[in-house]
């Protein structure tokens, strides 16, 4: 058993992949229609075969409640992995990303979170020790 496809609910799917892939820096890996959206998934660069994270419409009833109380409750809705914390936060800041959370040392590692432009809240994080 594996991870193979893990979702994050967008409000917009065009704007979550722009941010996803331009700001992220992570590749498609499908995009296929699915009726008035599409099956869209973004990959890590480096990792083709490793878990992709599906960009899924927000347009089920109960996903509006479920993200709006995480992100009201400062709650990030997933992690992001990456080797140089403070130089992410450097460039993404540069690009206009909102952070809530600048870099902070928590143990073994540092965390940051920031808005990802389509209703959620993400989490930066680099292990140390």
């Amino acid at each position: 058993m594996r991870i193979q496809t893990v979702s994050v609910f967008v409000q917009d799917q065009e704007r979550a992949l722009e941010f996803y892939t331009r700001v992220l820096g992570f590749a498609v890996a499908a995009d296929v229609p699915v009726g008035e959206d599409r099956w869209l998934t973004v990959v890590d660069p480096e990792r083709p075969d490793g878990t992709q994270l599906l960009l899924e419409p927000a347009g089920h009833p109960a996903v509006g409640p479920f993200t709006g109380a995480l992100v009201a409750d400062g709650i990030p809705f997933l992690v992001i992995g990456t080797d140089d914390i403070r130089s992410d936060y450097e460039r993404m800041r540069a690009d206009g990303v909102v952070f809530t959370q600048p870099p902070q040392q928590m143990g073994p590692v540092i965390t940051a979170v920031f808005d990802d432009t389509c209703g959620n809240l993400l989490q930066l994080a680099q292990f140390t020790g």
